[in-house]
């Protein structure tokens, strides 16, 4: 299985040296559920895009400092290229600005949340359209890290998970795109420098309670394990 990293961001946080690009992360924390995946990066940031769709088993969006809204080049040069996987059926992850900017390619809308940022590690909780992937009710633990939200789904789109801060925690289209809004390759340990950077943005109280909240179990291996069984089916 190859995996095709769409990275949409570049880290240049101080101090973040040890954890590597978003590329290098989510390759470590993949590694820890199937050391047997390749992975190849296209820095879409830079305009880099496939020339086949087909170079890859499937493709990955990362998360962003970006907003899936904005009128940037590059960001709606990836819009063109989800709609074009998205009509060639091509299996399609989406992790924060991912999940993001998929809603918004395929006809969703992202917006600023009304409740500000959302940090730390939040429970979601799976639906009953979650078969395949989950059980009605059962709950996953994820480090979370935006202030953007999807409030429409694109056509076709159905929740399978939700918290109530997050009302679109995870989402499908069909059986080909599968988008997560909390993080699944960010360490505990990038997370709270990554929470100390923004903290006059994200306000001294929620900083404290998100720094607080790292110390809870997270299920980042159970989900990185049902995006492989995703992409294999």
């Amino acid at each position: 299985m190859k995996i095709g990293i769409l990275n949409s961001d570049t880290v240049e946080i101080e101090g973040t040296d040890e954890f590597g690009q978003y590329p290098e992360m989510f390759f470590k924390v993949f590694g820890r559920v199937n050391s047997k995946v390749a992975f190849k990066t296209y820095e879409v940031q830079m305009n880099n895009f496939p020339d086949d769709l087909h170079e890859c088993d499937a493709y990955l969006i990362t998360g962003s400092k970006a907003s899936a809204y904005e009128d940037i080049p590059w960001i709606n040069n990836l819009k063109k290229f989800i709609q074009k996987l998205d009509r060639n059926k091509k299996k399609l992850v989406g992790i924060c600005f991912g999940h993001q900017v998929i809603a918004e390619a395929l006809g969703g809308k992202v917006r600023k949340s009304p409740t500000g940022w959302h940090v730390g590690i939040d429970t979601i909780t799976f639906n009953d359209k979650a078969i395949g992937y989950g059980t009605k009710g059962d709950q996953l633990n994820l480090i979370f890290s935006h202030q953007d939200e999807v409030e429409t789904l694109p056509a076709g789109a159905e929740i399978i998970a939700e918290s109530k801060i997050c009302p679109v925690g995870m989402f499908l289209v069909e059986d080909h795109i599968m988008c997560i809004q909390g993080h699944i390759e960010l360490e505990r340990k990038f997370s709270q420098i990554l929470y100390k950077f923004r903290k006059d943005m994200i306000g001294i109280e929620k900083f404290n309670a998100a720094c607080d909240s790292l110390a809870k179990k997270t299920n980042e291996l159970q989900v990185v394990a049902n995006i492989i069984k995703f992409v294999e089916t």
